[in-house]
């Protein structure tokens, strides 16, 4: 090791005795019996699924650093062996540099470690600047948000938020209370960029935004607008955009594609505790589980839909503070409709323990959307210290 490099341990070292550092320790465990999506037949596949995470933060007059490790093993040969793992296996963070380690396999399971967070950053009163490993927000919707082509939301998972991070460089300028400008720049693994520039303000009655999103083979124009509905308590929200983008086809042969795509919903929360969402989702064009597959690297994967129309209601509830109830429930209007089903029940214990136990029911005609894939149960065990 040089000199500088021990000159700029030193300085990070003494560096961090006036500042707070944090850290903590979560281990989530999920036990999944399911069908096989992939084979297209309701054979059981069972597995346990364990995720131990450590968080670690630091922070010291307006500057931070936030990192987010995981070590991740799965246990089942059923599932292991099969073609939906191998997928899993294939899949990774679009990043500049590798955020995982290879699958070490072992027995009837395999584990590797993977870093899901990483970044540094500064935030004042008109300033928010980071730059690392991090998550981009984009979008109002609480089902789907088909504008946010970072990090879009997968309300399909058993764990919806859990999404890969992006390589980029973000900053936020805060031109008053209630209005801001966003500016994005993220390197994928090809080390070429994506753009992002975007408003959002403080109408008489919404927040309205709008963002723009430019790439190689992405070009996105979109808008969003959240606001209530006068007096009446009920949330209104709306997100689409404009996208055109370069897709492959089965020769590798490049075309081009353009569509519309979009959002609108509601929200209310009644005084008995329940909170009702709900979601239609359209897109102008759909597309073929072919074109999905041929084109796992673009970067609107999410927005490929097999179905020009969607409908989607959740609903949850807290029967007292430690138990809640949700609902997911999603209709596909494809040519055959097919539906997607998920309730779960969760129990915190303490501060430390919470229980989760769910399932994804999918239900239609086998050629539908839906209805060739196998259910799934699970129960999720989280535990923090």
């Amino acid at each position: 090791m040089n000199g500088k490099k021990v000159l700029f341990l030193l300085l990070f070292f003494v560096g961090t005795l006036f500042g707070d550092i944090n850290y903590r320790v979560t281990n989530t465990n999920i036990t999944v019996s399911q069908g096989s999506s992939i084979d297209l037949q309701e054979k059981r596949q069972e597995y346990n699924y364990n995720r131990f995470r450590l968080y670690l933060d630091y922070s010291n007059k307006g500057y931070f650093t936030s990192v987010i490790g995981d070590g991740v093993n799965y246990f089942g040969d059923a599932y292991t062996d099969s073609n939906s793992f191998a997928y899993l296996k294939n899949s990774s963070s679009d990043t500049s540099f590798s955020t995982q380690t290879n699958f070490k396999d072992y027995g009837d399971g395999t584990v590797y470690a993977k870093l899901y967070r990483a970044y540094v950053g500064y935030e004042d009163a008109k300033n928010r600047a980071v730059a690392g490993l991090q998550n981009i927000s984009m979008g109002v919707g609480r089902i789907w948000t088909p504008t946010n082509i970072f990090n879009p939301k997968n309300s399909y998972a058993i764990e919806p938020d859990e999404i890969y991070g992006v390589s980029a460089l973000s900053y936020v300028r805060y031109l008053s209370d209630t209005s801001h400008v966003t500016f994005v720049a993220s390197q994928n693994s090809e080390k070429k960029f994506k753009y992002a520039v975007g408003y959002k303000g403080y109408l008489d009655f919404a927040d309205v935004g709008a963002n723009i999103v430019y790439s190689d083979k992405t070009k996105m124009f979109a808008y969003e607008i959240e606001g209530n509905l006068a007096d009446t308590g009920v949330e209104l929200r709306s997100e689409a955009g404009y996208i055109k983008s370069t897709l492959f086809d089965a020769l590798n042969q490049e075309y081009e594609v353009d569509f519309f795509q979009g959002i609108v919903g509601a929200e209310y929360g009644f005084v008995n505790g329940i909170t009702l969402v709900f979601e239609t989702l359209y897109s102008s064009k759909d597309f073929t589980y072919e074109e999905r597959l041929l084109n796992l690297n673009s970067d609107i994967l999410s927005n490929l839909l097999n179905s020009n129309f969607y409908s989607g209601v959740s609903i949850s509830y807290s029967f007292n503070l430690f138990l809640d109830a949700s609902l997911l429930y999603i209709e596909s209007f494809a040519d055959k409709n097919s539906r997607f089903i998920s309730p779960s029940l969760n129990y915190t214990l303490n501060d430390y323990n919470s229980f989760m136990l769910g399932a994804q029911i999918l239900d239609g005609e086998s050629e539908s959307e839906f209805g060739a894939q196998g259910n799934s149960y699970f129960f999720k065990w989280s535990l923090s210290f």
